[in-house]
């Protein structure tokens, strides 16, 4: 990885109801981490090791607008790597026969209670395919599976449910707020095993990218584990933009949904200065759908006063 560069790994499911969900996103240079950001203004040219802040955050959403929450940054020695793992602390990730393991051991912020369970990502298929995000291909984002089972078993809390899942990642060779100002994202899970991703980004020139993405699982055999080619996973002309209600901390939403129908939030799960995280109901290629969204302000997460706040949220671990 380059120096100040970053890549993550970001996993979501909601439960078959609606009314628990998880998002789980591993960090090799925590693109949101004050540390990281400080470490990079310390060295010459922004050279700071991704290595040494690297996190995994856990949030899980419960009946009645519960929510637990953890993000512990570490340093490389509490980092361990393989072709088909990743350890973080005490929290990891690795691949078994086919099905992403997660095993979760976290205390969260800022109320030091453990979150602790085990999480099963199964893909229908997993893509061979990413998206450069800027002109100069300096980040890049890849959609690993569009379509996944998920099964959540939480010791701490205990709950246990499955439902629909998600996982992509982004890497870069460069901090996300030195090319974007802001991007919107959502993933929406279709009827017959397909899923929709809409990809909403403006660049700091003020240039905009918008990526519609449609991926159909339903013609594999989902016991056996695949890995496809660009075929799959087809784009089509993004829909009109639709504006959402901005957050309590004033952050901008938008998403897109089919000419004449209408996208509403139906829960706000994060409200953070600079990004939000919401379940929509909206409709999409033809249907109506539960779309996980999130909007982010890089132009706002830039800022000193909004810098300041995450350590509240964002402990570190001491030592490299």
């Amino acid at each position: 990885m380059a120096a100040g560069g970053y890549t993550w790994w970001y996993i979501d499911a909601l439960s078959d109801d609606g009314e628990q969900g998880i998002t789980v996103i591993a960090f090799i240079g925590s693109v949101f981490s004050p540390y990281y950001a400080w470490a990079r203004r310390r060295t010459r040219f922004g050279a700071a090791d991704p290595l040494n802040h690297c996190a995994v955050n856990v949030a899980l959403y419960r009946r009645g607008g519960a929510r637990h929450w953890a993000m512990t940054e570490r340093g490389r020695r509490q980092v361990q790597r393989t072709a088909t793992s990743l350890a973080i602390g005490p929290s990891s990730l690795r691949w078994v026969d086919g099905t992403l393991v997660i095993a979760l051991d976290e205390v969260t912020a800022p109320w030091c209670t453990k979150l602790r369970g085990e999480v099963r990502v199964t893909p229908a298929a997993i893509i061979d395919r990413s998206f450069a995000l800027d002109a100069l291909g300096l980040h890049r984002w890849r959609p690993i599976a569009p379509v996944a089972r998920v099964e959540v078993h939480m010791s701490h809390p205990g709950v246990a449910w499955s439902g629909p899942g998600y996982v992509d990642s982004n890497n870069g060779r460069a901090p996300l707020e030195s090319h974007f100002s802001r991007w919107d994202w959502s993933r929406a899970a279709l009827s017959g095993q397909r899923s929709a991703v809409l990809y909403d980004v403006t660049r700091r020139d003020g240039s905009e990218m918008a990526l519609a993405l449609i991926f159909d699982a339903g013609a594999f055999d989902s016991s056996v584990f695949h890995t496809l080619d660009t075929e799959p996973l087809q784009t089509f002309m993004p829909p009109p933009r639709a504006v959402l209600p901005p957050t309590g901390w004033r952050v901008a939403r938008h998403t897109r949904c089919d000419a004449g129908r209408a996208a509403s939030v139906t829960r706000t799960l994060e409200d953070a200065p600079f990004y939000t995280r919401s379940q929509l109901s909206t409709h999409l290629c033809g249907e109506p759908a539960r779309a996980v969204h999130e909007s982010l302000s890089l132009t706002r997460f830039d800022t000193c006063w909004v810098q300041s706040l995450l350590p509240f949220r964002m402990p570190r671990v001491s030592g490299r």
